[in-house]
């Protein structure tokens, strides 16, 4: 089941995040603040977080926003499988989700960024796999040697 997130979720989504390996301890930081902030006061900005269960468990999250200062512009901020469940189309279920949601906002472009380190290779051959290409990449954004990938698609509008 695919539901909007709710402030439970909060700690388990977290703890999903971080059994993936793929995000660093500030990250999970990063995480839990971007979460208060939705339910405190983002969710009226148009910011929208879902979470997928499986038998009343999370198995993944997206979360995404419109960009400020642009016309019809989303960013996926973060979209995370847990460990034991990829590689099962989740990721794929959570993606779709966030398009299709967007498109119905009628925005016209979705963002994706992620890092360049060796470890990010399958999560940009997901998201290359899925109609995104690379629109820019900025060397040494995180850290030396650790580049900012920005992936993009062009939505359409909502099938009628």
């Amino acid at each position: 089941m695919l539901r909007p997130t709710e402030p439970s979720d909060s700690l388990n989504l977290i703890e999903l995040a971080t059994q993936t390996g793929a995000f660093q301890f500030h990250e999970m930081v990063a995480l839990s603040e971007v979460l208060d902030d939705y339910h405190a006061s983002n969710l009226e900005y148009g910011h929208a977080c879902f979470t997928l269960e499986l038998a009343s468990v999370p198995v993944g999250f997206v979360y995404y926003a419109p960009s400020a200062m642009t016309d019809r512009t989303y960013e996926v901020w973060w979209i995370a499988v847990a460990k034991a469940s990829q590689g099962q189309g989740h990721g794929k279920r959570l993606l779709d989700w966030a398009e299709q949601d967007v498109r119905a906002k009628n925005g016209r472009l979705l963002l994706i960024e992620t890092s360049s380190l060796p470890h990010y290779v399958p999560t940009c051959e997901f998201y290359r796999k899925h109609g995104y290409t690379i629109a820019g990449q900025i060397p040494d954004f995180y850290s030396d040697g650790d580049d900012k990938l920005i992936f993009w698609k062009k939505l359409h509008a909502p099938i009628a």
